[in-house]
């Protein structure tokens, strides 16, 4: 009864009609590229379980066995080297916790777009609402709603002789969308160590090797919304892309619609569990690892019957980390394969690319050691 009296809400909510004049711009530019239209529609699910991405089972690391402990490390080292991409049972994180966001997340982006709009990203403000987000120069099929886990930060320049700080703004209305964001963030945060600790161990390194470079973190969740898509062959909720952070620990709705990209170039659809969380790394662990742990490309499609949401927890390291390879992953058949890269900065000129086409978004890749020189930007 009350899974149906959820679904019918949602449903009543969600189905809110763009006009034809935005709808058509937003489809106006899908168009024009055609190598990002979906090709796996939102409810396609390979059934064979090498088709899909591990799904780990975390009750092991509450008990004393040991034998079960390493198993669970040496499962999460395997998914993310075959995979880039594992998702998590008991987590510890309530259940009751992701309803409550679900029901405050409908009623925010259900809100006419005036309203929204009043604590609407900027330049210098990249928290809040935003409807017109970039993935590699694309606009997404989508409405975002974004917030730190610890509040505020501050992100410097490439020569950090200026700082920008930044802080969470949140809406009037609902009322109690600030609550039940920061209660499922608080949550999630703990999980997220946990994760940590075990991607440390399965690179065998102590559990908290990492740890030192979160005291502060950046980390961030974000409130994805899917609308409805009158033409969903022609757009992409999230045009294929890599995340940036040290990982993502991500819940979703029973809609469907994130892919990944397995290694022989064909794309996967991450069915739906709703007790489960989907963890990938990022570019941060791609570069601790020294490539051993490797982010993976996935995207998000969008259909013309339901929409969609999904919230991510981009678990981040403090601005001022400096991320090279792990020295103790090196050796003389293994060398660094990338130059030094500050956090902060990277943080910073990646939120800026969702405002201003740069070109190509700064990636890893540029501070490579494979490369001629350092990637050095101009602000």
């Amino acid at each position: 009864m009350e899974q149906r009296r959820r679904e019918s809400f949602r449903e009543s909510r969600f189905r809110v009609k763009n006009s034809l004049a935005v709808r058509e711009r937003r489809l106006d530019g899908a168009r024009r590229y055609t190598d990002f239209r979906r090709k796996v529609k939102h409810h396609e699910f390979l059934e064979s379980l090498d088709d899909q991405i591990p799904v780990i089972d975390l009750a092991p690391l509450s008990t004393n066995d040991d034998e079960a402990v390493r198993k669970v490390i040496q499962d999460v080292g395997s998914a993310v080297e075959e995979w880039g991409f594992f998702q998590v049972l008991n987590h510890g994180v309530p259940l009751e916790l992701v309803d409550r966001l679900e029901e405050e997340a409908v009623a925010f982006f259900t809100l006419p777009l005036e309203e929204k709009k009043k604590i609407c990203r900027t330049f210098d403000q990249p928290l809040g609402y935003y409807n017109a987000e970039l993935t590699k120069n694309h606009r997404d099929w989508k409405e975002v709603f974004d917030f730190l886990v610890r509040g505020s930060i501050v992100l410097p320049d490439e020569s950090s002789t200026t700082h920008l700080p930044i802080t969470n703004q949140w809406p009037e209305n609902p009322p109690a969308l600030r609550e039940a964001a920061e209660a499922y963030a608080k949550s999630t945060e703990q999980l997220a160590f946990r994760i940590l600790g075990l991607l440390s161990q399965s690179l065998g390194l102590p559990a908290e090797y990492f740890r030192k470079y979160f005291q502060n973190h950046t980390s961030r969740v974000r409130l994805n919304y899917y609308p409805v898509c009158p033409i969903p062959d022609l757009a992409l909720g999230v045009s294929r892309h890599k995340d940036p952070s040290a990982f993502t620990i991500l819940v979703q709705d029973e809609v469907g619609g994130l892919q990944v990209r397995r290694r022989d170039g064909q794309w996967i659809g991450v069915k739906p569990r709703r007790e489960a969380f989907v963890i990938n790394v990022g570019a941060v662990f791609q570069m601790w690892s020294n490539d051993r742990f490797k982010s993976v490309e996935h995207q998000v499609v969008v259909n013309e019957n339901r929409a969609r949401l999904s919230f991510p927890l981009f678990f981040s390291p403090s601005a001022s980390t400096d991320v090279k390879p792990a020295p103790e992953l090196l050796s003389e058949s293994n060398p660094t394969r990338y130059h030094p890269m500050n956090w902060g900065f990277f943080m910073r000129k990646r939120n800026d690319g969702n405002f201003k086409q740069y070109g190509e978004d700064i990636q890893i890749d540029h501070f490579a050691v494979s490369r001629a020189s350092p990637y050095k930007p101009s602000l």
